[in-house]
């Protein structure tokens, strides 16, 4: 018997294409075109990583990188995000000119300087910073130092694009150093938390981005807190999430139904549309910063985010 289901049916390709931009057409159908099977993003605690990056003994990267098990042509934590570790030994240099539209960096340990473009920062343990791709920068470490940064690489590699520079760029060189980010943290402490919030937390902006309360056109960052022997309830959004664990003993996270203990900086990986929570069981507070692609869904008006 034939199969005559138009969900069977090969790619069509033209018929008699008259030139070579006819030629490159092809067809699907509403049977065959929305079926494309693509593996779900793992929920994952990755501890290696950063503890390859502490006993580096050479100046380079260790990437987060899941393509293999996302099916993506290139380096990828998430389909559109990049966690990474960089180690540069003191009196070392390394170059971070990433083709991303941003990259957000957070300082785990040592002292530093970036160059980026004809701007420098002096970098220090506890330090943010936000590096627009596509323009020369380097570190130059004074002392041995980690780093763990998330950037939008897999994005414009889906899109085979290169970042817009200079005046025109979607974002600038910024830095948030650690004396202000404590700062602004504990103003936020000083008031209450409703129950529409996920509790106290610290979220990043820019100059370029302040109307949409981001710090890229479409990355997220908050600092996340949460006070001893307490828990943020489950809940849910549309974004990929990477965590770095910066401080809770012990603390770790639930995703669906997988218990990710957290170890210093380390990184987890929460899919989209997941359900997850985060618990603190020690006496001191714990911290985790926080990355998402919600920039994207915020725009789009599809963040979905709601609390079980």
């Amino acid at each position: 018997m034939i199969n005559n289901d138009m969900a069977e049916m090969p790619v069509q390709l033209p018929r008699t294409p008259a030139n070579a931009a006819e030629a490159r057409g092809r067809y699907f159908n509403s049977g065959n075109a929305f079926n494309l099977k693509l593996p779900p993003v793992p929920p994952r605690i990755l501890h290696d990583e950063p503890a390859r990056a502490m006993a580096k003994d050479a100046t380079g990267w260790v990437l987060c990188d899941l393509s293999n098990e996302l099916e993506c042509p290139f380096p990828a934590t998430t389909p559109l995000m990049l966690a990474r570790y960089a180690t540069v030994l003191s009196g070392e240099t390394l170059d971070v000119t990433l083709n991303c539209t941003a990259s957000i960096w957070y300082v785990i340990d040592g002292a530093a300087q970036i160059v980026f473009g004809d701007e420098t920062a002096t970098l220090g343990k506890g330090d943010v910073f936000l590096l627009p791709g596509g323009v020369g920068a380097r570190i130059e470490a004074s002392e041995s130092a980690v780093f763990w940064a998330v950037g939008n690489d897999p994005q414009l590699a889906f899109e085979k694009a290169q970042p817009i520079t200079g005046a025109e760029a979607a974002t600038s060189f910024v830095h948030y150093p650690a004396q202000e980010i404590t700062y602004q943290l504990d103003t936020v402490y000083q008031r209450d938390a409703n129950n529409s919030t996920s509790g106290h937390a610290l979220i990043f902006s820019a100059e370029r981005t302040v109307d949409s309360r981001n710090i890229a056109p479409t990355l997220t960052l908050s600092l996340n807190t949460l006070k001893p022997n307490s828990f943020q309830p489950p809940h849910k959004h549309n974004s990929a999430a990477l965590t770095l664990a910066v401080a809770g003993d012990p603390a770790y996270s639930m995703v669906d139904e997988l218990k990710c203990d957290w170890s210093p900086w380390a990184t987890l990986l929460t899919p989209p549309a997941a359900k997850h929570s985060h618990h603190n069981d020690g006496d001191t507070r714990a911290e985790f910063l926080i990355v998402q692609d919600g920039g994207l869904y915020y725009h789009a008006r599809t963040m979905g985010f709601e609390f079980y």
